[in-house]
Order: C-alpha cells, then structure tokens, then sequence
C-alpha cells in the first residue's frame, strides 16, 4: 500500500480518538465544569449531529478544491477543534470545541475516501479506504484505552493536548507524502450541480439506506452493550473495558478482511456480510447469558459489523463515479444517522420493558430491513453495473 494511506489512516485515528475517548472521560468533564453527567454527555451526541452536518455541508463546500488541500483545511479545523477542547474554560467552550473537530470528520472521511482509493490499482480500492478506516478502528483498539488513562492519571485536558499533537502529525503526514495528483486518472473536482447530480442514481440512494440500516443495526446493540454484559452476561462493571477492546479488535479485523473482500466481490460481500451480521446480532441475544460464548459474540459482532464498511463506502462511490466527493460524504453522514436510528430502537426497545438483550434483536431486525433493501437495489435497474469506482479521466 502506498505510504500516503498512513497519513490518511493517521487523520482517521486522531478523528476517531476525539469522537469516543470522550465517553470514558465524562466524569472528570462533569466533575471540571460542574454540570451533570447527562448534560456532559451532550459533548458525545453534539458532536455526532455535527458530524452530519459537516459530511454534507463542508464537502459541498469544497467540491472545486483540490483534495488535497482540502484535507489539509479539514485537518486545520480538526487541530483547532481540539485544541479549544482543550483550553475550554467552561462547558459552553467546550461544546464549540467538539463541533468544530466534528464538523471536519465526515468530510475527511469523504473526501479522504475518494483519495485512498485513487492511489492503488483498481483492484485495490475497497483495501485502500479499509486502511484508511484503519485507523479509526485502532483509536478504538488503543487509542481510546491509552487516552482515558491519559486522562485520569493527568487530567482530562492532557488528553485532548495528545490529540492536537496528533492532529499536527496527521497534517505534516498529509502535505508531504499525499500526492496532488495520482497520475491514475483521477477525476477532477466537480462543481456543485456536478456533484448533486450524482443523486439523480437511484443506486446512490439505495447505498445511503443499506448504510443506515446496515450498519445503524450494529450500533444499536452496541450502544447499551454495557447493559448486556453486566446484567444479562454477569460481567463487572471492571471488565466491561477490556471486553471493548476485544469488541475494537474484532473491528479491525473484521475492517481489513472486509477490504480485501470487497475488491473480490462487492455485492456478493454485502450480502454475506448483512446476513453473517443478522445472524451474528440475534445469536448474541441467544448467548448471552453464557459469558464464554458472549466473548464470542462480542469479538464477532465487532467483526462482521465494521466488515461491511469498506464495502458500503465502495458502492455509493461506485455509483457515483463521476461526481463522487458529495455522495462518500454523504455516506459517511448516514453512518452517523445509522448510529442514531440504531441507538433510538434499541432504546425504545429497553423503555418498552423487553428486556437487556432485546436492542440486539432490535439490531437484527434493522440489519436485515437493510439486507432486503441490498437485495432490491441490486434486481433494480443497472443494480449490479459496477463493483469499482471506475474515475474519469481528467482532460490534458
């Protein structure tokens, strides 16, 4: 893999590490700005609504620069971001600094996306936005544990000053080692009407939903995964962090392996992977009262869910092809509507009475909505045209 995907896969770390070390610092944040721990939890669901935002509105926003420089625009609000985090003398600086990192994720990730797979062969695409997505799964991995130590033993703001220096690395990596051009024909960036014009494809709407659904329907067994470990599992509440890293090393598996699959076959590992995933969400429900299968379940879940994302981010750049800035953007918008959707069921799920396990049968249920919606995408008209992105060559 060309060395450039590290500084991508670099971005991808410090951008995951700032949306979820958050999560295990929350009490020392409560504790500093003397707020609720429900309202310092408005930190982790500010910054997902941003991200939103900013997938689609920043990426239109620069659809006529070139994406190199436009990465390192987003990496400048991403250090920026962080480092008001950082200094943030009171919750209300605090919120601004998260918005302003978060509205920088989902373009980066878009943008980012187009770029990773314009640096390999053909054949090497959906490997290279798995590298790149890489990194995200490692800041879950490592980065998430390291930083919440970081942040006990030092200070909640030592973490985000780790996090800043991070961001600088990423920024130095991505103005020496990304090209400006590839040299393998890649598109030019396109104007505003050209990239809106890409949702004219029916296609390009039938990826963004499978990416709500498919991947929402991990997220929302995921989001109270705490609660199914404690008091369903019989897990401490001690052991509950090492059993995430086991969910995060799973994801990096399952994100790598994913890649490699979907250069082979991008609808045929769409499929399998949905179904593996349905299955993988309800089994867990079954299981988990046994801790040894639950660890299973949990190393599975990990993998078989965050397979699917090279893959997803493949067809809705597929599908696209001519004008795919806005649309990946787009696409890295609807995981996030995913998390949301996902993470609101299984929630309903809980209030409703029915039970610590029934979000994961929640989940399985929206997975495989999105498993039926693949399935019709691919009979509709021109469903199985393209499994790569096939980039237009810029005029000499």
């Amino acid at each position: 893999m060309p060395v450039a995907l590290l500084a991508l896969a670099m971005g991808g770390f410090g951008i995951g590490l700032t949306e979820f070390v958050i999560m295990g610092l929350l009490p020392e944040v409560s504790a500093d700005f003397a707020v609720s721990e429900t309202t310092a939890g408005y930190l982790i669901s500010g910054y997902a609504l941003a991200v939103a935002v900013g997938a689609v509105g920043l990426t239109l926003a620069m659809t006529r620069v070139p994406r190199k420089q436009a990465l390192l625009g987003l990496m400048i609000l991403f250090i920026l971001g962080n480092l008001i985090s950082a200094v943030a003398p009171d919750y209300t600086t605090m919120m601004i600094g998260r918005i302003v990192a978060a509205l920088c994720h989902g373009a980066f990730f878009g943008i980012g996306s187009v770029v990773a797979a314009q640096l390999v062969a053909p054949d090497r695409k959906a490997r290279a936005i798995a590298f790149m997505f890489g990194g995200l799964t490692l800041a879950n991995v490592l980065g998430v544990p390291l930083g919440t130590l970081l942040g006990q033993a030092a200070g909640w703001r030592s973490t985000f000053w780790a996090i800043t220096a991070i961001g600088v690395v990423a920024f130095v990596g991505i103005a020496a080692l990304v090209p400006a051009h590839t040299g393998r024909g890649e598109a030019a960036p396109a104007g505003i009407r050209s990239e809106l014009s890409a949702f004219a494809s029916p296609q390009v709407w039938f990826s963004i939903a499978v990416t709500v659904l498919g991947y929402g329907g991990m997220f929302g067994g995921f989001t109270y995964i705490a609660f199914t470990l404690t008091e369903v599992s019989g897990f401490s509440s001690g052991a509950v962090p090492l059993l995430l890293v086991l969910f995060g090393v799973g994801l990096f598996i399952g994100n790598l392996v994913g890649g490699r699959a979907a250069d082979r076959n991008l609808v045929r590992t769409l499929v399998v992977l949905l179904a593996a995933l349905t299955a993988v969400l309800a089994g867990f429900a079954l299981v988990a009262g046994s801790q040894p299968l639950t660890v299973v379940a949990l190393l599975l879940m990990g993998a078989v869910g965050f397979g699917t994302v090279p893959a997803l981010q493949m067809r809705v750049m597929a599908y696209a092809d001519r004008a795919p800035t806005l649309a990946s953007g787009a696409n890295i918008a609807a995981f996030n509507v995913g998390n949301a959707l996902g993470a609101w069921i299984g929630g309903l799920t809980l209030a409703a009475g029915l039970g610590y396990t029934s979000p994961l049968w929640a989940g399985a249920g929206v997975t495989a909505l999105g498993l039926v919606v693949l399935l019709v995408a691919v009979r509709a008209p021109g469903g199985e045209r393209r499994t790569a992105v096939e980039p237009v060559l810029v005029p000499a």
